[in-house]
């Protein structure tokens, strides 16, 4: 709102109006009834300054028992089983592994043993042996008519 000019050389202020923000309704917890097996002792108790109080007595609340824990935890009891099974996994590969190894030094061995058996029976072909084998000298020999003159 604009000021309006001054009657008596005085501007008046500007008018502010609020309006009201309306509160929500909040709704109370209902209440529930307690029942007690009995009715509370009404006490009274005097201050030293001399005034005196009456009330009910409450007693204090009383702490829900402990539930006892179990002395290890199931987390801890199933991380030492798989360690143990890894353990057990592990020791299986390098049985594994040395098997393996185990096979291929097996397998060079007797291609080695199969080279020198062979070899040898070769080489005893080849070069021949002297017991019981024709020796012929040949001298001079002359072949005529794919015929050979000795």
């Amino acid at each position: 709102m604009l000021p309006e000019p001054a009657r008596h050389g005085h501007a008046e202020a500007p008018v502010v109006i609020h309006q009201s923000t309306p509160l929500q309704h909040i709704q109370a917890a209902p209440l529930v009834p307690v029942q007690s097996s009995h009715v509370p002792t009404v006490q009274t108790i005097v201050l030293p300054d001399g005034r005196v109080v009456t009330g009910y007595a409450i007693e204090p609340a009383k702490p829900e028992p402990v539930v006892a824990k179990p002395l290890v935890s199931r987390t801890a009891v199933n991380i030492a089983l798989g360690g143990i099974g890894f353990g057990a996994v592990c020791g299986g590969l390098v049985l594994l592994t040395t098997f393996i190894a185990a096979l291929a030094a097996l397998i060079h061995q007797l291609i080695i043993l199969a080279a020198v058996v062979f070899g040898g029976f070769i080489a005893v072909q080849v070069l021949g042996s002297s017991r019981g084998g024709t020796t012929v000298n040949i001298r001079k020999a002359v072949f005529k008519r794919n015929k050979f003159h000795g």
